[in-house]
């Protein structure tokens, strides 16, 4: 790569807690998902009552990513951090409470802290993460959304390890909650003060700023109105491969539930994949080339599940699905943010859009899979991957287009730009950066955030 940024100890530092936190959350949510029987078990439940206990879990999701994004202005994103980790784990003690104890509502209460604690988080460490694409000058994000996807792989081997040993879930969640509470420790520890905390310009009528007004105002922009299509369309892609994935093989192509649950474990590797080895990518031919290319290989995917009678040849395409799916959520919150003042708002928004996308989203293909079936409800997201794909050009930097490295905003070599420190060549490298500097490049005149 040409003119690399020289990467100062506490900026690898930062980037590295911001890896292993997403890695905790990834194995938390997916050692959930994986005792979920189990928990149904302990419970005593019927199936429909299970699904009213999952609930909390979408109010407590939505809950903490609407804060987010307001709270992170307010008070960066170290902070909002620290109580989304504080709330996956005492999300996670509750609900391993609650199922020893056999009492729904306790594992309800869990979920809707988990819930929480992960929609904070999130949003938080979007913005994080696009500003340390900023400082080191390269592809971050991907590889950070990649730490989750691997996460659940983990999680999930993990999950189904203990349930053949018949391993208590109770247990076995408390110990994922204290494995997160030192991952987040250590996290918040390494993470600089005052990411994405934006200095009020102006006051509401009430004498506030930063609030919902500030929020909505940023949807005004047309060229964040595409990013967010395209970030919708990306999100919604993934969850419903999340949420229907092993009940489409089953019901639509007629596996057993093993082959069902195996299929999902191979997108979730697609995903992993793509994501991890995307950066190069992204380098050489810029986000708006890449996110086209991954909306097109998703959809060829999606339209394989959907069309072929052969449950081995839509088992397989599950990789086009996860790898076309990968890339499309962390590359178009980064460019959300690029080349333009109040990015930390408008990465909140377009994380805030991704997520509600992702959680709201694909449970409503399950009323349309009542007229339609399974499969054919999946041509909405054939769909709106292909819609996507028509408008990816929204993701160029409005100044100048992907720069020299193919990051959007990255400066092209021997330019200046407000939104970063300048790239360092190998000749001539780049001081150290302060802590206080390198957190505060969300604030100032290029009020840059993830």
């Amino acid at each position: 790569m040409k003119n690399p940024q020289v990467i100062d100890a506490t900026t690898r530092r930062w980037r590295a807690a911001l890896f292993l936190f997403m890695l905790a959350t990834g194995v938390s949510m997916a050692s959930w998902v994986a005792r979920t029987p189990a928990v149904r078990d302990a419970l005593d439940v019927t199936t429909g009552a299970m699904g009213l206990v999952l609930f909390g879990l979408s109010i407590g999701s939505m809950a903490g990513v609407l804060a987010s994004g307001g709270l992170v202005r307010r008070h960066g994103g170290r902070l909002v951090i620290a109580l989304g980790a504080a709330l996956l784990v005492a999300g996670l003690l509750v609900i391993a409470g609650g199922a020893a104890l056999e009492v729904s509502g306790g594992v309800f209460g869990g979920l809707a802290l988990f819930g929480a604690g992960m929609g904070l988080a999130e949003v938080a460490f979007n913005i994080e993460g696009a500003a340390v694409e900023r400082a080191v000058g390269r592809p971050v994000l991907p590889v950070l959304h990649g730490c989750f996807s691997l996460g659940t792989v983990v999680g999930a081997l993990l999950g189904m390890g203990l349930t053949a040993l018949r391993f208590p879930v109770g247990w076995h969640l408390a110990a994922i909650a204290l494995a997160v509470a030192a991952a987040g420790v250590w996290t918040v520890r390494a993470v600089p003060p005052g990411t994405g905390r934006e200095e009020p310009e102006a006051a509401d009528d009430d004498g506030r700023s930063g609030g919902w007004r500030a929020q909505v105002a940023v949807w005004r922009d047309r060229r964040l109105v595409l990013i967010g299509l395209i970030v919708l369309a990306m999100a919604f892609a993934e969850g419903s491969a999340n949420d229907w994935l092993p009940l489409l093989m089953v019901d639509g192509h007629g596996t057993s539930a093993t082959a069902g649950s195996l299929t999902f474990m191979l997108f979730a590797v697609a995903m992993t994949t793509g994501r991890f080895t995307g950066g190069p990518l992204l380098v050489r031919y810029g986000p708006a080339a890449v996110v086209r290319a991954s909306a097109v290989i998703a959809a060829v995917g999606v339209a394989l599940v959907v069309f072929s009678s052969s449950a081995l040849l839509a088992g397989a395409a599950v990789v086009l699905w996860g790898l076309g799916a990968s890339l499309g959520f962390p590359v178009t919150v980064s460019a959300a943010g690029e080349g333009v003042r109040n990015a930390s708002a408008r990465v909140a928004a377009v994380s805030t859009a991704g997520y509600a996308a992702f959680l709201v989203g694909p449970p409503s293909l399950g009323f349309l899979a009542d007229h339609v079936g399974l499969r054919n409800a999946m041509l909405v997201v054939l769909a709106l991957v292909g819609g996507a794909a028509l408008i990816t050009g929204a993701l160029r930097t409005p100044e100048s287009g992907a720069g020299a490295n193919g990051v959007e905003g990255a400066p092209a070599p021997g330019s200046r730009t407000t939104a970063g420190p300048v790239p360092a060549t190998e000749a001539e490298p780049a001081p150290a950066t302060d802590v206080d500097a390198v957190g505060g490049l969300s604030r100032g005149a290029s009020g840059r955030t993830p």
